[in-house]
């Protein structure tokens, strides 16, 4: 997993509240268990005009010139701005392969639902639950600049925007350290490799039966 310290990043606006997992990736996509090759069909339905499928390839597909992921102005967006309620619907955790796939880093809402707003932070992504208010500021700042980007820095815990607005998050401290230092549960569970092989040597030493 990448570590997450500090980002730069353009700023792509949903503006759309009760975003569901299956908007963020359509159900026919979860054949696969990867974790790669999603981000193409990121918002599949909503982002072309025909029916995605899986290994389809999306170079000449039609696209809806209005949904913002295919404005020139969002291309290269490392940031989503989101509405209440982010990720709700099914638990599948190809929603956050699909967002992370695609290049964004930093999602911020005023919500997220539960089972999403964990499966984020195993996947590298980091979610910012921020008041409507400065929400609503930053979809007004986004919407009036071409360009527009945020400074998100993890060790201050602190979302600057370039008119030197900025505002705080909440994140735990197991959270922060996993995402400061790239480590989700496998890494975690390798930093204590050696004091597995040693437990596994003498529970093998204590009862060998079990390894015949």
């Amino acid at each position: 997993m990448r570590a997450f310290t500090k980002l730069h990043g353009i700023v792509c606006p949903i503006d759309r509240a009760n975003v569901d997992t299956d908007a963020i990736i359509p159900k026919q996509f979860l054949k696969s268990i990867k974790r790669s090759g999603f981000g193409p069909y990121l918002f599949d339905e909503w982002r072309y005009l025909d029916h995605g499928e899986p290994e389809m390839d999306c170079t000449n597909r039609p696209k809806n010139a209005d949904f913002a992921l295919n404005q020139p102005r969002y291309q290269g967006a490392e940031v989503l701005l989101a509405r209440d309620n982010f990720g709700c619907g099914s638990s599948r955790e190809h929603a956050p392969w699909a967002i992370e796939n695609y290049g964004f880093r930093v999602i911020i809402a005023p919500s997220f639902a539960d089972i999403f707003f964990a499966n984020t932070y195993k996947n590298g992504l980091l979610p910012i639950v921020a008041s409507s208010e400065n929400v609503d500021r930053l979809f007004r700042e986004c919407l009036a600049t071409e360009g527009y980007a945020l400074d998100v820095d993890l060790k201050t815990q602190t979302v600057t925007s370039p008119t030197g607005f900025s505002f705080t998050f909440d994140i735990t401290p197991h959270r922060k350290h996993c995402l400061l230092n790239g480590l989700d549960e496998i890494g975690l569970t390798l930093q204590h490799a050696g004091e597995i092989k040693a437990f596994e040597a003498r529970h093998k030493a204590a009862q060998p039966w079990l390894f015949a």
